[in-house]
């Protein structure tokens, strides 16, 4: 049996789920910046900041949604990164009127 030039006895000799190389954060660093998003968004940007705490926290709920265990924090950022968004866009919506000269 040939065990050079690049061909292992292994199939994979080197699996990437024990190597430190992942394809992304987990849930629990996504519901803490979706949080920190949503929190934000209620004093600056919340039309910008409100959708990224909603698309955090979906991801880390997503994650975590057929364990248990589900991410407190992922809940908050999606629950407050709705009314975030909700907010900012009834702002914007008021700021848009005839009598306020946008228009």
């Amino acid at each position: 049996m040939m065990a050079g030039f690049g061909h292992g006895t292994r199939a994979h000799p080197r699996s990437r789920s024990r190597t430190w190389s992942r394809t992304g954060p987990d849930s629990a660093t996504l519901g803490i910046i979706g949080t920190i998003c949503a929190i934000a968004g209620f004093f600056v940007l919340g039309i910008v900041l409100g959708p990224v705490a909603v698309v955090c926290g979906w991801l880390a709920v997503g994650r975590s949604w057929a364990g248990a265990n589900r991410s407190v924090p992922a809940l908050v950022a999606l629950v407050l990164g709705a009314i975030d968004t909700l907010l900012a866009v009834i702002a914007l919506a008021g700021a848009a009127t005839w009598g306020n000269g946008m228009l």
